[in-house]
This record gives structure tokens, sequence and C-alpha cells, in this order.
């Protein structure tokens, strides 16, 4: 393997075995696609530290799950730095991004609801207060009226495991705007609403565009997890198959 390889940062999102391997195997395309999904761990516009937290995110994240890149990226931030506390909000919110089955789901509910004439149960009212924080702090999305309305105990349920999230103070708004934007922009969830959304308050917190974009970045590197994951496996099988196609040479020469 090259010696740039072993570089602080050359890896990026990279298993070392995997990048070892496809050098072998066309070290033309190796070579550039290293330099680009590493080019994030090599600038300056996001620290070390906060770069590696961005990637246990997108690794955790309920979209993704991916646990030997969870592993490596848990293992550099706390290398770089990184406490217990700063994983740990990250850890949850990539939990609490499933909200978005209820942001996308309940407004479709509620159209066809009124396009077929169906009326949800009456109930009577019902204390709040953890959607009332939300709210208190800024966080509340307009998205979430219509499931807060169908289920608003439920609701504030769940609204309960997120508010801490956002007003523990572990992380500057801005910086939990980044992270927000990583978790909805990642590939394996795309979802639009939020994007717009938090680069939007991003934006109004003073992040740059530059800094944003280097969160898309590491979104893009994420696809980097493809040959991590298929690399070895095609060349155990490989393996196999040469071993297999040798013992059957030796038992048609016996």
């Amino acid at each position: 393997m090259d010696s740039h390889v072993h570089e602080i940062g050359a890896l990026g999102p990279w298993d070392v075995d995997a990048l070892a391997q496809v050098e072998r195997w066309d070290q033309v395309w190796a070579k550039a696609c290293q330099a680009m999904s590493a080019n994030p761990w090599g600038g300056t516009v996001l620290p070390r530290k906060f770069v590696e937290l961005i990637a246990v995110g997108i690794n955790a994240a309920c979209t993704n799950l991916n646990r030997e890149g969870t592993r490596r990226h848990i293992c550099a931030a706390l290398d770089a730095g990184a406490t217990r506390d700063e994983l740990l909000t990250v850890i949850k919110m990539a939990t609490v991004m499933s909200i978005h089955s209820c942001s996308l789901g309940a407004p479709i509910l509620v159209e066809e609801m009124q396009a077929s004439g169906a009326h949800s149960a009456a109930r009577p009212p019902v204390a709040t207060p953890a959607c009332d924080r939300m709210k208190g702090i800024g966080q509340w999305n307009q998205a979430w009226n219509p499931f807060f309305e169908l289920a608003p105990h439920w609701t504030d349920q769940f609204m309960a495991t997120g508010a801490g999230i956002y007003g523990s103070g572990i992380f500057s708004s801005k910086e939990m705007e980044l992270l927000s934007i990583a978790f909805d922009a990642s590939f394996t969830h795309m979802y639009a609403p939020g994007i717009r959304r938090h680069i939007k308050a991003a934006l109004a917190l003073g992040a740059t565009a530059e800094e944003v974009m280097e969160v898309l970045k590491l979104c893009t590197a994420q696809g980097v997890q493809a040959c991590n994951l298929a690399v070895p496996i095609l060349a155990e099988e490989l393996a196999n198959r040469s071993s297999h196609g040798s013992r059957d040479t030796r038992d048609d020469e016996s």
C-alpha cells in the first residue's frame, strides 16, 4: 500500500483493508476515489473532531446502521478529543431522526382523511410540556403539527426525547444545525424539507457556505461504505473459487 494511506486523515471513511485491496485491483480509481472521499478530513473548514462526529452520526443513523463505520469513526472521534457526552448526543440525534416517518406520513393521512370524510376520535385535552419546551427553545417544526393534532400525548412522549438533546448545550446551535443537515442529506435518507430547514437555520446562525458544503461532502464520502462492505466479500469469494479450482485440478490428476 502507498505510504500516503498512513498519513493522518488520509483514510477518511475507508477501511484500510478494503482500500488496500482496491488499490491492488485498480490503483488509478482507488487513488481518485480516496482523494475525493478523504477530502473533508484533510481540510481546514471544519475541525477534525467535528468531522469525525458527523461521520459517527451518518454511520450510526437509524437510516444507515453501519456497525463497522460507526466503530471506526467513534475511535477516530475519541482520538481527536471528542467526549462521551458529545458522542452520546450525536447518537441520540441519530435515533430521533426517525420522526421523519411521521413528518412525511401524517400530512398524507390528514389529506386522505379529508378526502374520504373520515374523522379522528374526539379526545380530552392533554398536557404537552415537552412540546411546549421545544417551541420555547425555537426547535418546533410546523411539519409536526399534523401528528401533534392526531396524537398529542404520543407526540409529547417523542418530543421529550428530543427536547433534552437540543437544549443540552453540548454543541453550539450552529453545530447542531450542521449535524442535522448531515442526517437529513445522507443518501440513505435525503429528507428534503429537513435539509432546507436546517441549511436555512445554519446560515442564519453564521455558518458559511463552505461549512455547509463540507457537511454535504461528508455525506457523499459515505458512498465508500459500498467498497468497505463489498470488496472484502468479493476478494474472499474469488479466493474461495480459486482454491476450489486448484483442488478440483488435483483430484482430476489423481
